[in-house]
């Protein structure tokens, strides 16, 4: 279970150093309407639990960005709207970034940033001389090398958030991701992310596309 007071302590420091000396509004409101959102009833893997884990990963990746703070105002933002059965998701938790950081005191050109970095985790791919968007895209991605068990749980949760997809389309659809992610030169752009996460990454993509490849009568 996520610790809410946790989080909340992690959105306030963040928000404070990215807009500076001269502050701006009480955070906890924007911290608390950002949780609520993670808490939606329709998630299954995009929760509470996937931000602390991506926040947790820029930690470690943080030497490596530009902007650390920037890139953790858009984790927090990444999948801040978030309806499975939507394609826009990562175009509305942007134009929601847009809304929300200069009203809460940050800059329009680091506003501008979180959310271009946003709109980045739609396709995980960018450019090499682009380090913020490696840390979040990284940070992001980091799931797909978690042990076996771990890597199970994420993918069971992300079939619950599609319980309403048939089987057959939800295969199809999910393998179609997988060969677009394995497609990428690198999964992981970061030195940390590559020597750390690639191999593992790349082998539990390969076995869960394998085993959604098997026709559905053949036990797995």
């Amino acid at each position: 279970m996520a610790d809410l007071d946790a989080l909340r302590a992690r959105f306030v420091r963040t928000l404070e150093a990215a807009r500076g000396p001269a502050g701006g509004p009480d955070p906890v409101p924007y911290a608390d309407d950002l949780l609520g959102r993670w808490q939606e009833p329709q998630r299954r893997y995009h929760t509470v639990g996937h931000l602390t884990a991506v926040l947790d990963h820029i930690d470690v990746l943080e030497k490596y960005a530009h902007d650390p703070d920037v890139v953790r105002l858009a984790a927090w933002f990444h999948d801040a709207v978030y309806l499975p059965d939507r394609s826009e998701n990562e175009e509305r938790s942007a134009r929601l970034a847009e809304r929300a950081l200069p009203e809460a005191g940050v800059s329009a050109a680091r506003t501008a940033e979180v959310a271009r970095l946003v709109r980045l985790t739609v396709g995980h791919d960018p450019a090499d001389d682009d380090p913020d968007g490696q840390v979040l895209c990284d940070a992001d991605l980091a799931i797909l090398a978690s042990p076996p068990s771990a890597y199970a749980a994420y993918t069971a949760a992300v079939r619950e958030e599609y319980h309403f997809v048939p089987s057959d389309a939800f295969r199809t659809g999910r393998a179609a991701i997988l060969r677009q992610l394995l497609d990428l030169p690198r999964l992981f752009r970061t030195p940390y992310g590559a020597s750390k996460w690639e191999a593992t990454a790349r082998y539990n993509l390969t076995a869960e596309l394998e085993m959604l490849s098997l026709p559905p009568d053949v036990p797995s």
